[in-house]
């Protein structure tokens, strides 16, 4: 099984690379896969290629459902 995740595109570096922030988290990864790219945009995230562009709202609503199911799998104080 594999997953990907969007995340938001915060600066083009060049030769097909942007660094990318994932709630503070903030990696560098690949656009080789992807054409026209913004800053700004959301992406779908799989292993450090971007594998395709998302709508802000489906990646919000996407984002808000993981954090959901990670709250869940957090025991109980």
């Amino acid at each position: 099984m594999c997953l990907a995740i969007p995340v938001r595109v915060d600066t083009l570096l060049g030769d097909d690379q942007a660094l990318i922030d994932l709630d503070g988290v903030q990696k560098e990864i690949s656009l080789a896969l992807v054409d026209g790219v913004c800053v700004g945009d959301y992406v779908v995230v799989h292993v450090g290629y971007a594998l395709g562009r998302l709508d802000p709202e489906e990646a919000a609503r996407t984002l808000e459902l993981l954090r959901g199911v990670s709250a869940a799998a957090e025991p109980a104080p």
